[in-house]
């Protein structure tokens, strides 16, 4: 079988994954026009996803159809049944990609928001051209803001939007406490997800696994199963086998994530990677991050790692917001302990973003350090 490199346009996007989904050639969704020659993927490939690197190297990721259908229907299962959904994430990332499938399997195609910066009104005139019954859509913590604040100042359109949905997926990001509190006050269902292009997208809601979606920790580490999962990486067998592993007679992800599972719901800690050792002692960025992103007005603020003379390396807060540090640095240490504390904030006019939507880390982290 032959990969198809696809612009993400929807008007070509979603008749070729309709396709490939059916077993015709497998997509490879391109963010720009450029050319790509076909590569051969394995039989039974419906598209192959290349991962942000947000927190890591780039990958191609595999998906095979069955996989695809597999969370697409799990998702169905989760919020009440198929629905017409809006698509306001890219395709060519798997948050994307899988409302065009939800879309697909219920009978009908994805309402694309109109092209350039995403707008609580584009939003609103794309839900409002959906066909009866239920409806869905998928965005980033800084979408669902965009859309709560502007439903707050009272806009109509975006209020009746806003009463339509049956649900709103939440992924790409943390989804701060108090504006999943602001959405639910408006009527907005919010289901916060986890997963990632290796599941198929969200395969965790609100903490609880999806139907099929095994979970189990290992030193730390949230390893998940189930029929959703990805085949692998393009033409890289060593990056598959350390990723994807056997166990106790099954086949598991390994996420790089720090988790805990008490058999019932799954919390995550941050990226097992992402630990300074601060005087000595081991910090998780990613705990640090949530303490910060609780306080408020900090709800977006990045967290990230920098060089220090005295401590070795040091967490960095980065944001859009004046903040006193030493009030944040309290507030961490009585939550996290004194090593956690960040040594320095970095405000900006506003946070870079990879087109998923994602801050940007690794631009982020090169800030920080400079």
């Amino acid at each position: 079988m032959r990969l198809l490199p696809v612009p993400d346009d929807p008007a070509r996007l979603v008749p070729a994954l309709r396709a490939a989904l059916a077993g015709g050639p497998a997509v490879l969704p391109l963010a720009d026009a450029g050319a790509e020659p076909g590569r051969a993927v394995p039989d039974g490939t419906a598209a192959v996803i290349r991962t942000s690197g947000s927190s890591g190297t780039p990958k191609a990721v595999v998906l095979s159809a069955a996989a695809l259908v597999a969370s697409a229907r799990a998702t169905e299962r989760a919020l009440g049944g198929p629905g017409g959904w809006v698509l306001a994430l890219p395709g060519h990332y798997v948050a994307g990609l899988q409302v065009i499938v939800r879309a697909l399997l219920a009978g009908g195609e994805p309402v694309p928001v109109a092209p350039g910066p995403f707008t609580a009104s584009a939003f609103a005139a794309a839900v409002e051209a959906l066909p009866p019954g239920r409806a869905y859509s998928a965005l980033v913590p800084t979408q669902v803001h965009r859309v709560v604040e502007a439903a707050e100042r009272g806009e109509p359109a975006v209020l009746a939007a806003v009463g339509r949905l049956d649900g709103v997926l939440a992924g790409g990001g943390r989804l701060a406490p108090d504006l999943a509190d602001r959405a639910a006050a408006l009527g907005l269902v919010v289901r916060r997800t986890y997963g990632a292009s290796e599941t198929a997208g969200g395969c965790v809601y609100d903490g609880v696994p999806l139907p099929d979606v095994r979970v189990r920790v290992e030193d730390g580490e949230l390893l998940l199963a189930g029929p959703m999962l990805a085949d692998g990486y393009l033409d890289d067998p060593a990056q598959t086998a350390s990723v994807f592993v056997e166990r106790d007679g099954g086949r598991w992800y390994r996420t790089g994530d720090a988790g805990r599972w008490d058999g019932e719901r799954v919390a995550v800690d941050g990226r097992l990677d992402d630990v300074v050792i601060t005087g000595g002692e081991k910090v998780s960025l990613g705990l640090v991050e949530q303490a910060v992103q609780a306080l408020p007005g900090l709800a977006h603020a990045v967290v990230v790692r920098a060089p220090d003379a005295e401590w070795g390396e040091v967490p960095v807060v980065v944001t859009t917001a004046d903040v006193d540090l030493a009030r944040l640095r309290a507030a961490v240490v009585a939550r996290l302990g004194r090593a956690a504390a960040p040594r320095r904030v970095l405000v900006l006019p506003e946070l870079p973003l990879l087109p998923s939507g994602k801050p940007d880390r690794r631009r982020l982290t090169d800030l920080a350090r400079s």
